[in-house]
């Protein structure tokens, strides 16, 4: 099959398609008649194994390793298991920091509904962001 079939086959694109070719995670061979890259089933199953690996936040270059062990013949599933542990500690704590970052911005928006809009004048751009955790320069009828 051919860039475009795969790529419609696993819905993402051409490009993703040749990215992960350039990367050696798939496999094409040449048609020797016109040169397009070729895929055969076994880069379609390689394919969605990549898309599966992807869904679980395995990065390219795990997935290469991944696939590297396999291809040797060894069983890639205990370094599956050691990289997704490690995994879950590191998006844990980037929800953490996330859910921490959303308490900011929404105490952020909280606090400018009692602000009045600034006007630049050479000592602030925008007092919403310099002064909302200390409304005083921006509060309502006292425009900067």
């Amino acid at each position: 099959m051919k860039v475009s079939e795969l790529a419609k086959f696993a819905d993402v694109t051409s490009e993703t398609v040749r990215y992960y070719t350039r990367e050696g995670l798939i496999i094409a061979s040449r048609n020797p008649n016109n040169g397009y890259q070729e895929y055969s089933i076994e880069a379609r199953r390689r394919l969605h194994f990549i898309q599966q690996a992807r869904e679980l936040g395995f990065s390219i270059k795990q997935i290469k390793e991944i696939l590297d062990q396999a291809d040797s013949g060894d069983s890639p599933c205990p370094l599956v298991r050691d990289l997704l542990s490690q995994k879950v500690p590191e998006i844990r704590q980037q929800i953490a920091q996330l859910q921490s970052h959303l308490a900011k911005m929404e105490t952020a928006l909280a606090a400018w509904e009692e602000m009045a809009d600034g006007v630049p004048n050479g000592h602030s751009i925008c007092c919403l962001i310099e002064e909302w955790e200390n409304p005083e320069c921006c509060s309502k009828g006292d425009q900067a």
